[in-house]
C-alpha cells in the first residue's frame, strides 16, 4: 500500500533526527494535530466505530447533524451499570436514556424534550409499534440508526430494551412552587415518595399517578432513584406527562404544604385509620406520602404528616408493595375527586 503524503520520511534523507526541546533536555513528543494528514473520506462518522447503517436520515437533511446522546458504549455505561442509582446528577431527574417500544414511543409523542436519536436493533421484527417509532422520528425529524444487537443491549441499562433505545434531553424538573400553586377550581393532588430506590416501583407508581390524574410527584433529592432506562421503561412513558420537582429536604416540603392548607396523608401498614376512611378530605388539596419498603416513613416524614392511614390486608400478608399501594391510594382519591 503506498504511504500517504506527509505520513513518513522522504526517500534518500536518512533517519530523522529527533528534535531537541533544549541543550541537556530530552525531546518532549510531538501532538499531531486534530485533523492533520488526515482525511475524512472513507471513515465512519456515525456512532458506531463499525458504522451502523442510518435508516431514515431525512430529518437530518434538514436539521443538520445530530449529536449523538451522552450514553455511549463503554464500560460505564455498559448493560446494567447504574440499575437503581440516581440519576447524573443531584438536581437532574436524569432520563437521558430511554430504552423499550413504549417507552420511546411516549418520548416521540409527548414531544416535552429534544430527542436526538433513536437506535433500532438490526434483527428487530417488524410491528405496530416500531413502524409507530419510525413515522414518529421522521415526522419529528429525530435520526433512526440501525445498529446490531450486541451492540444496543451492551449500551442498553434495562433488563430488556426491546431492540429499542433512544437518546434525548434529560427530563425538566417541575419548580416545587409550581405544584403548590392552587388553580381556581381545583385543589392539588400530589404524591411525595420518601426514600423508594428500586427502579422498577418508581416507574410503575408513576404509571399509576398519570392514570389517577396527580397534578405532581415529589421526589428527595437525596435517597431515592430518579429517572434511569429502568424507571422510564416501568413507567411505559409516563415521565413524559407526570410533572416531578426535586426537592432537597422532604420534611422542610412538607410542612410548608401544610402551612397553604395541603393535608398530609402518609401510608403506614401500622396506621389504625383506614385509607377509605378519607371521606371528604380526598376533595381538598392533598398530598400522599408513601416511604420504601421495608422502612417505611422516615421519622422526620412521619412527623410532618397531618394523618397516617392503612390500607386494610385480609389475607397472611401484612403489607402492600409501594407501587401497588400507590395504586390503591392514588384512585381512592381519584374516586372522591370525579
Amino acid at each position: 500500500m503506498a504511504a500517504r503524503k506527509g505520513t513518513g520520511p522522504r526517500k534518500g534523507t536518512g533517519k530523522p533526527k529527533p528534535a531537541s526541546a533544549g541543550k541537556g533536555k530530552p525531546a518532549k513528543p510531538r501532538t499531531p494535530s486534530s485533523g492533520a494528514g488526515k482525511s475524512t473520506k472513507g471513515r465512519n462518522l456515525g456512532p458506531s466505530a463499525r458504522g451502523p447503517r442510518v435508516v431514515d436520515a431525512r430529518g437530518a437533511g434538514r436539521t443538520g447533524a445530530v449529536k449523538p446522546g451522552p450514553m455511549k458504549p463503554g464500560r460505564a455505561a455498559g448493560r446494567g451499570a447504574g440499575r437503581g442509582a440516581a440519576s447524573e446528577s443531584d438536581d437532574d431527574l436524569g432520563g437521558r436514556q430511554i430504552e423499550g417500544r413504549q417507552a420511546v414511543r411516549e418520548l416521540l409523542i409527548a414531544g416535552r424534550r429534544r430527542v436526538h436519536e433513536v437506535w433500532l436493533a438490526a434483527d428487530l421484527d417488524e410491528s405496530d409499534v416500531v413502524e409507530d417509532i419510525r413515522d414518529l422520528a421522521r415526522a419529528n425529524r429525530v435520526l433512526v440508526v440501525e445498529v446490531s444487537r450486541k451492540k444496543l443491549e451492551y449500551t442498553s441499562r434495562s433488563e430488556a430494551p426491546q431492540g429499542v433505545l433512544a437518546h434525548a434531553d434529560p427530563i425538566p424538573s417541575v419548580p416545587i412552587d409550581a405544584l403548590l400553586k392552587r388553580r381556581p377550581g381545583k385543589a392539588p393532588f400530589l404524591v411525595a415518595v420518601d426514600g423508594v430506590t428500586d427502579p422498577g416501583n418508581l416507574g410503575a407508581l408513576l404509571r399509576c399517578c398519570d392514570g389517577a390524574g396527580v397534578d405532581g410527584v415529589i421526589l428527595p433529592r437525596h435517597r431515592s432513584v430518579h429517572i434511569t432506562p429502568t424507571v422510564a421503561k416501568a413507567s411505559v412513558g409516563a415521565v413524559e406527562y407526570v410533572p416531578m420537582a426535586v426537592v432537597g429536604g422532604l420534611p422542610t416540603t412538607l410542612a410548608r404544604m401544610r402551612e397553604l392548607g395541603i393535608w398530609v396523608v402518609g401510608l403506614d401498614d401500622a396506621a389504625d385509620k383506614s385509607l377509605f376512611e378519607l371521606g371528604d378530605l380526598a376533595t381538598e388539596g392533598i398530598c400522599l406520602v408513601l416511604g420504601a419498603e421495608g422502612p417505611g416513613l422516615s421519622r422526620l416524614v412521619r412527623e410532618r404528616c397531618d394523618l397516617i392511614v392503612s390500607i386494610p390486608m385480609r389475607g397472611r400478608l401484612s403489607s402492600l408493595n409501594v407501587s401497588a399501594a400507590a395504586s390503591l391510594a392514588t384512585y381512592e382519591v381519584a374516586r372522591h375527586r370525579k
